[in-house]
């Protein structure tokens, strides 16, 4: 995906979500979510003075992405790192496709949950 352009839905229009909010949204549990952030240097979701997670909309996206190679593509997570690490060029244009179409599917369920 990397710098490609593509139709998707958008997310809810916030500037955060709170931990539990990306939980639901991502269908991911918040522990695995502090999980991911030590494993994911590109989660850095910023903290309240109080230490509360909040999650910009890049962050949602990332975490999605991450979902997708891990729970979809069946990558580890050393895996997952070197995928985002590399300039992402699909290896041909039905792999791309597939990519795109999985990521709207998940965006699509998030903006039936959020209105």
């Amino acid at each position: 995906m990397g710098d490609h352009q593509y139709n998707q839905p958008q997310l809810p229009d916030k500037l955060y979500f709170k931990v539990g909010e990306v939980s639901e949204i991502t269908g991911v549990p918040t522990y695995v979510l502090r999980f991911w952030e030590t494993e994911f240097a590109k989660i850095n979701p910023k903290r309240t003075p109080s230490g509360q997670r909040l999650y910009r909309k890049n962050d949602v996206e990332l975490i999605l992405k991450i979902k997708f190679l891990l729970y979809k593509k069946k990558y580890t997570i050393q895996g997952a790192k070197q995928h985002l690490k590399s300039p992402s060029h699909p290896k041909n244009r039905n792999e791309f496709n597939a990519l795109l179409k999985e990521i709207r599917k998940e965006l699509e369920s998030i903006r039936m949950i959020v209105d």
